[in-house]
């Protein structure tokens, strides 16, 4: 453990999946599926994995990363059928999502059909009793979220001692998420004689700082791009604008015939629902999707999107990660991500499976250092059109309702919360607190874990006791959506 990695890069035709020996009803699943050659990370993975090898993928996102694992995973399990443990699983696939987890189990699903192979998939968000039923014979896959997942464990409703695969999914996006923790305490629960995959659209060095103490020795890596590279089909572009005018910049993208089917990317979960809601008022059908929507609204939000139903889904970096849809015509990053590695991923919900398309990114004057490090990442320089003091854009902001413009709230009274006006983007606009500092106005999208913690009174001298004075609450709580719940806790 913690042996530097081999870097082999396996030169493979592109082959038909018939000549990787896969299993019979593996290739009858993937021609009712249409699919008949791997992609690059398919034919450089699936072999190794055959092989019982530990293997560490890198791959851009919409590049085949779950048939790349899924397919020689089923093949062993149809090679070697015996029950799982009661309780247990025979192969524990690690996912930062919901939405990514029920996409990584439909795939084990779809591609196993014909293997009668049992997938369970469980997360946060909805009530245990299902999950525990399904859990309770043992299953051959189950794909999980961590948190739900150590509950579980935590409940001793499943046990891991049978887990003869591990795979760690957008392995990246497990480190912004803050789930490092969570997954260390999980592998505690797993055997040490197992298979371990890692597959990431980027590899920060923490995360194969952290493949180096999991994987086994002599793991190998394949890699079918460099690092933080943006798909090469999606067309890209920057467009200058000023904070308070996106949203006209917004409505008017939305002009176009061609912009049918969109995911506009916000850093808040506030911001998100403020979007989606200028959206509608300027005649666009609109949804969002993001950590506060339960599980109920955030499927029906993506069904009503692959149906055609909305032609813009607003989200969130997280809450999107898992959205797998055919044929998005544009992503827009209505704000640029604080971290840069998220651009690729945010592009790379367009051009997948080969197709082109497009992504549009709006930059106000205080992210331009954020545009500065996405092109330092990935190693490009982005194409820029001006839209600043635009006559056009400042027209239609002074013509659009109340509710549609970017809120410009008065500076409220001291110790009371108020708004801080011309808040950057950066950090939501935010909010006052009683000590002239700023906060962020929307709520982080990221778990409870990694939130500030609150400052409380300390004692005024050695061996006095703490202040009991009630804490002003107010100062810590932004604007209030309505409808917004009381109380808010992580789902995942």
């Amino acid at each position: 453990m913690g042996c530097p990695i081999p870097h082999i890069e396996r030169q493979l035709p592109l082959t038909q999946f018939t000549d990787l020996g896969l299993d019979r009803g593996l290739l009858k699943a993937l021609s009712d599926e249409g699919y008949t050659r791997p992609t690059p990370i398919q034919a450089q993975a699936i072999p190794p994995v055959l092989e019982g090898r530990d293997i560490l993928g890198i791959a851009q996102t919409g590049t085949g990363k779950t048939a790349a694992f899924a397919l020689p995973i089923l093949h062993r399990l149809a090679a070697d059928r015996r029950p799982a443990p009661r309780r247990g699983c025979r192969v524990l696939v690690l996912s930062p999502t919901r939405e990514l987890a029920t996409q990584i189990g439909e795939s084990f699903k779809t591609y196993g059909r014909h293997l009668g192979v049992s997938v369970t998939v469980i997360f946060g968000g909805v009530k245990y009793g299902g999950q525990m039923r399904a859990m309770a014979p043992g299953v051959d896959v189950l794909v999980a979220t961590p948190g739900r997942l150590i509950d579980h464990l935590g409940e001793k409703t499943v046990t891991l001692q049978g887990v003869e695969t591990f795979v760690l999914d957008e392995a990246d996006q497990m480190l912004d998420m803050g789930f490092i923790v969570p997954i260390r305490r999980i592998v505690k629960h797993l055997p040490k004689a197992r298979q371990n995959l890692f597959f990431s659209a980027t590899m920060p060095t923490e995360i194969g700082q952290l493949a180096g103490e999991l994987l086994n020795p002599n793991p190998v890596k394949v890699s079918v791009t460099p690092q933080a590279t943006t798909v090469e089909k999606v067309r890209q572009k920057v467009i200058f604008v000023e904070q308070d005018r996106k949203r006209a910049l917004l409505a008017e993208l939305f002009e176009a015939r061609d912009f049918r089917r969109v995911i506009v990317f916000t850093r808040t979960k506030r911001g998100a629902d403020r979007v989606a809601k200028a959206l509608e008022q300027a005649g666009v059908e609109a949804a969002s999707i993001h950590g506060d929507k339960s599980q109920g609204q955030r499927e029906r939000a993506l069904a009503a999107f692959k149906a055609g139903e909305v032609r813009a889904l607003v989200a969130t970096d997280i809450a999107a990660r898992g959205i797998d849809i055919d044929a998005v015509t544009h992503v827009v990053q209505y704000e640029l991500p604080n971290v840069p590695e998220s651009y690729v991923h945010r592009i790379g919900r367009t051009a997948r499976a080969g197709a082109d398309g497009s992504a549009v990114a709006f930059c106000a004057d205080d992210e331009r250092n954020l545009l500065k490090d996405i092109q330092k990442v990935t190693r490009q320089t982005i194409p820029n059109e001006d839209r600043r003091r635009d006559p056009g854009l400042s027209v239609m902001t002074a013509h659009m309702p109340d509710g549609a413009k970017e809120p410009s709230a008065p500076r409220g009274r001291q110790g009371q919360g108020g708004h801080r006006k011309g808040g950057s983007p950066r950090n939501g606009g935010g909010a006052r607190a009683a000590d002239g500092s700023s906060r962020p106005e929307g709520r982080s999208d990221l778990p409870g874990g990694l939130r500030k913690q609150r400052n409380r009174p300390a004692a005024s001298k050695p061996g006095a006791f703490a202040s009991t004075r009630p804490i002003d609450q107010s100062q810590f709580r932004g604007p209030r959506r309505e409808g917004a719940q009381a109380k808010w806790s992580p789902v995942d």
